[in-house]
């Protein structure tokens, strides 16, 4: 008894702390990205590292494999990027529905300012790339610095403690949800497959029986998950990018679940999911010209897109906004402290990973395009917890 004492004291609780901590996952995250970049460049194990994870089921690299009737993930790449990932935008759809119902979003008066500002922070730093890359066939990658990180970012400014205010913090986070719905949207409508109209009709139609056990509240039961897991089905088949039915699916949850379900998904999705995908996906061989590889327009798209394009944007936005008489900054906040958020929304790295992936098919592209996410990501971190740190 004393020693199951012990250990629940020593181990378990400050476990659970650090897991329910809003800096851990940043944390965790770094952690994991950090020693995915150090195997794929150790020469003794980079090549069976990178390998491990395009391992296909069927020898080929089609994404998806036949198995009788059905045609399922083919690699463990895409199983982490079109299935667990799933997971992840089901917490993501189901902030976004508790904001629209009852949080920041859910009046037009308490959204505007967030909205606006999220809307002139991914136009920006569309525009910044899409002119730095211009007339060149890296023109598909005008999505990636629109993306604002949510975890990291809300994990820096939880560093600072009270040097950012609460009212900021909601802001942020109203922002980054307003991001992440963006980025669902333009995966949705511009990294897709070709579009096959059969899967899509029978996504439709999951769909349409979803709402209607939502609408009759009918209580969640196993056949509720049956049907999310058929929703993904038909639309990682339907040539919409898999993670969308997680969004799809978490607008057909009642409510007064949302917080039950965002609780029992947190573990799992940002200690585990979230590590794998950092694991998955930041496995970079860095070029043999070092840093002279990001000498591309593209890459300089990224960097600026993220660091300068996003608090310029936002900013800009909030600006015109307020200078309109149609919002206020947000209360106890400065100018100041309202440039630090933006910065720190700057901070790319998973969902800007993540297009990137779409974005592009050669992996020396997708390495140089990571390397450029994390290179602005990190610069957007440092900068914003000095700015916010240096309080007027």
């Amino acid at each position: 008894m004393a020693a199951r004492k012990l250990v629940k004291k020593v181990i378990i609780d400050p476990l659970i702390t650090f897991i329910h901590d809003s800096k851990s996952i940043g944390i965790v995250l770094l952690i994991a990205t950090t020693l995915s970049i150090l195997l794929a460049n150790i020469s003794s194990i980079s090549s069976n590292y990178i390998s491990f994870f395009h391992w296909s089921i069927d020898g080929t690299d089609h994404h998806s494999f036949e198995w009788g009737v059905f045609h399922l993930p083919n690699s463990i790449l895409v199983i982490i990027n079109d299935l667990f990932m799933a997971a992840f935008f089901f917490i993501a759809g189901m902030e976004i529905k508790r904001e629209l119902v009852a949080g920041e979003l859910a009046s037009i008066k308490q959204s505007i300012l967030p909205v606006v500002a999220a809307i002139g922070g991914m136009l920006i730093p569309a525009l910044i790339y899409s002119q730095f890359s211009r007339g060149t066939t890296y023109m598909n990658g005008w999505a990636i610095p629109m993306a604002t990180d949510i975890a990291f970012t809300l994990g820096i400014a939880s560093l600072l403690g009270n040097r950012v205010p609460v009212a900021l913090k909601i802001f942020i986070t109203a922002l980054a949800i307003i991001d992440d719905l963006g980025a669902i949207v333009v995966i949705a409508l511009f990294y897709g497959g070709q579009l096959k109209l059969l899967y899509l009709l029978l996504s439709t139609i999951i769909m349409i029986i979803l709402l209607s056990l939502q609408k009759n509240k009918v209580k969640i039961g196993w056949y509720t998950w049956v049907l999310g897991l058929a929703l993904w089905y038909t639309m990682f088949n339907s040539g919409i990018h898999a993670t969308v039915a997680g969004v799809l699916f978490a607008f057909t949850i009642p409510v007064k679940k949302l917080a039950e379900l965002e609780l029992s998904f947190h573990t799992p999705v940002y200690f585990i999911i979230m590590p794998l995908f950092a694991l998955a996906n930041t496995a970079i061989v860095f070029p043999e010209e070092g840093l002279a590889a990001l000498n591309h327009s593209f890459s300089w798209g990224i960097m600026a897109g993220l660091f300068i394009g996003k608090p310029l944007g936002i900013c800009l936005a909030c600006y015109w906004m307020i200078k309109q008489k149609w919002a206020n900054l947000p209360s106890q906040t400065n100018w100041h402290q309202l440039i630090g958020a933006g910065i720190l929304a700057g901070i790319g790295f998973t969902m800007s990973i993540f297009i990137s992936m779409l974005a592009f098919d050669e992996n020396i592209v997708q390495d140089i395009a990571k390397i450029a996410v994390l290179i602005s990501s990190v610069l957007s971190m440092i900068v914003g917890y000095i700015w916010l740190a240096a309080k007027k």
